[in-house]
């Protein structure tokens, strides 16, 4: 015998149909919650616990101070890492990702010590960028460098970040390792507010530290990218011995 679907199932299946045939289309915004319980007939925490269905589903998202949308489908993102220089790949070629960029500098606090291997209050820059892909976010990163390897000359905010990763690979010095460690987590209250995801969708997770041949921290990077939308691809090129086969 089937169980009974809850009336938070049955609304989200309700409006998951409206959506899926186009009758609530991308980008549309859903009735005000007050409405929308009224129209089920149900209270709002009712509604409210049918919506959370939908943002775990990645198929609402809530703006904050505007209300409820339908999310725009993301194409995958496939992070490319083991390399000096790390990619971010869409799974479709005419897929159209922006990075807004945020530039500041600031000191470095507790959680940037043993990643930088600096100490308290060494001056750092940040920078903050933000992809979309239309006017859904779709990750998020904080790249932090030495301040004296960050160029001088980079606006408070851009929408160039190809710009600003040739300028910081022309000021530091060569890079002979990096290390990149991914996890899969629940997002912080920031980063889902943020990217405009449930806090109970996961999300990939990636520190990356680049050093110099002398071992010191020249870049280190935060990367947070929803786990509805998002690869890593690592590849290994393994180095053979002069008269040896390759396996």
């Amino acid at each position: 015998m089937r169980p009974v679907p809850s009336l938070r199932h049955t609304i989200a299946d309700d409006i998951r149909t409206k959506i899926s045939t186009g009758r609530i289309k991308a980008g549309e915004r859903l009735p005000s919650e007050a409405q929308l319980a009224s129209n089920y007939e149900v209270s709002t925490a009712t509604l409210r616990s049918a919506l959370a269905v939908l943002h775990g589903e990645g198929l609402v998202e809530k703006i904050h101070g505007k209300g409820n949308f339908v999310r725009y489908p993301l194409c995958r993102v496939t992070y490319v890492g083991g390399g000096l220089t790390p990619r971010m790949m869409p799974s479709a070629p005419d897929a159209a990702i922006r990075v807004s960029v945020r530039t500041t500098n600031l000191q470095s606090h507790s959680q940037l010590l043993d990643l930088l291997g600096v100490s308290v209050s060494s001056p750092l820059t940040e920078f903050l960028c933000l992809s979309h892909q239309g006017k859904s976010p779709h990750s998020l990163a904080r790249i932090y460098v030495p301040h004296e390897l960050a160029p001088t000359d980079v606006p408070a905010e851009s929408h160039c970040y190809e710009g600003i990763e040739a300028k910081l690979a022309e000021l530091r010095p060569p890079l002979a390792e990096v290390r990149e460690r991914v996890s899969a987590r629940p997002p912080t209250p920031e980063e889902a507010a943020t990217l405009r995801i449930s806090s109970a969708l996961g999300v990939l997770a990636i520190t990356r530290v680049a050093s110099d041949h002398t071992g010191r921290v020249v870049e280190a990077a935060l990367l947070v990218l929803p786990g509805d939308g998002a690869d890593a691809l690592f590849t290994t090129h393994h180095m053979t011995r002069e008269g040896t086969t390759g396996q």
